[in-house]
């Protein structure tokens, strides 16, 4: 889950929220893990996207 280039498939929420910490400085735009933890999380309920936020 440390590599950015690669997606880590489904993660659990837990999993999600601890990916959203170590990548706290990456963009969602080039990190595969960043991405799929924001989409885990989104899903969730557990986070609210701002209206500006592309999906």
């Amino acid at each position: 889950m440390s590599d950015c280039h690669h997606d880590p498939g489904d993660l659990t929420k837990e999993q999600a929220h601890r990916a959203m910490q170590v990548h706290l400085y990456c963009s969602v735009d080039i990190c595969k893990v960043r991405r799929r933890a924001r989409q885990t999380l989104v899903e969730s309920r557990r986070m609210v996207l701002d209206e500006r936020a592309e999906p």
